[in-house]
């Protein structure tokens, strides 16, 4: 048995049920291929090396298969250039160490120093919280998302209760900087990551400039 996986990203712009129906349309796809599905894997939505079609963000889908013969990739790869859903895609044929490695990963046999790390901080912390990556929010960049960070402010739920006049402190403690930056949107924002509505989210940041309303900014 030939073993494979299949990474696409869907435009996260696209209503959260469209976007299941997306990623689980090339699950049924690969099984009534006659293949064996592995694994699935949800990566959710993740910043863009870079822009595509003016998206910097997209929701990432992964999926691990066994087939006879690698003759139904050719027919996986037509179904998503043709799909006007995906943003990009990339097929992989495994050799026996990258199904190996993709097992043991699976299996924690992979990982075990970063999970021992993560309960030491734990320890010395009192609590290990999980950081969101802020800088998907429309004007927090990393140096800013490290200032929110650094201010306790580590998830998007974090920053959704934060009051405009706390983030505006946060920045001005930055320097000079980061005192011109207008972070009057960011708890909406954040708000809307935090209960996965990424579809609402991306729509918000077309709209906005650096963290700022379009409109706002012709206006003046």
């Amino acid at each position: 048995m030939k073993q494979y996986e299949i990474t696409f990203i869907i435009d996260p712009v696209l209503p959260g049920d469209e976007i299941q129906t997306a990623g689980k349309a090339y699950e049924k796809l690969i099984a009534n291929e006659g293949c064996t599905i592995v694994n699935v894997d949800e990566m959710g939505l993740q910043q863009l090396a870079y822009p595509i079609n003016k998206r910097n963000s997209g929701v990432y889908k992964c999926i691990e298969f066994q087939t006879e013969s690698g003759s139904v990739i050719s027919k996986i790869e037509l179904a998503l250039r043709r799909d006007e859903r995906i943003m990009r895609f990339l097929s992989v044929k495994l050799d026996r160490y990258g199904v190996k490695y993709n097992d043991d990963k699976r299996s924690g046999r992979i990982g075990k120093k970063a999970k021992s790390s993560e309960k030491q901080e734990e320890g010395k912390q009192g609590g290990y919280v999980k950081r969101d990556d802020l800088t998907l929010l429309e004007g927090v960049g990393p140096k800013i998302a490290n200032l929110l960070v650094v201010a306790g402010l580590k998830s998007y739920g974090d920053v959704a209760k934060a009051s405009l006049e706390d983030m505006k402190s946060i920045l001005s403690k930055g320097g000079s900087n980061y005192i011109g930056h207008d972070p009057s949107t960011w708890p909406q924002q954040a708000k809307l990551a935090s209960e996965g509505k990424w579809a609402e989210l991306n729509k918000l940041k077309d709209k906005l400039i650096r963290g700022v309303n379009k409109s706002s900014q012709e206006e003046e």
